[in-house]
């Protein structure tokens, strides 16, 4: 896969990107700016890595689940990629909310020892996905 050129401006913030040799997450408008790409769809979850090819992991999803998203990337700032994307805030009350969502669902895997499969918890990352982009939707009615 051609990797693409990183973009001029983060793509949730829209600040201007930086590139500068170690500056990368610094405590300054460089580092905070500095440009990174983020994949939409974690390769681990296809069973995949690209910084360790020895290591293959379980899959979370099928070849079909995702796979337009699969290895595709987009650009963001460190702050909108490392701090907004990788930490999300969730809240008591909110995880107790998703917990009753994901046992409605029966994505739950109560009084069960995990085993090597991982169906659901592909369908509790679904779920979440389904969450957030149904909140948005809501958020930019007018």
């Amino acid at each position: 896969m051609k990797k693409q050129a990183l973009k001029s401006h983060c793509q949730i913030c829209g600040c201007k990107l930086s590139s500068k040799k170690g500056e990368y997450a610094k405590p300054t408008p460089s580092g905070r700016s500095h440009g990174t790409r983020h994949h939409y769809i974690a390769e681990r979850f296809f069973g995949r890595t690209t910084n360790k090819r020895k290591y293959q992991a379980n899959p979370v999803f099928t070849k079909e689940d995702y796979q337009e998203y699969a290895g595709q990337t987009e650009t963001f700032c460190y702050e909108c990629h490392e701090e907004l994307l990788h930490n999300p805030v969730f809240l008591p009350k909110d995880i107790v909310k998703f917990a009753e969502l994901t046992k409605k669902r029966h994505y739950d895997e109560t009084d069960k020892e995990k085993t090597e499969e991982r169906h659901k918890l592909g369908q509790r990352i679904k779920l979440l996905n389904e969450v957030i982009s149904k909140g948005l939707d809501e958020l930019l009615k007018p």
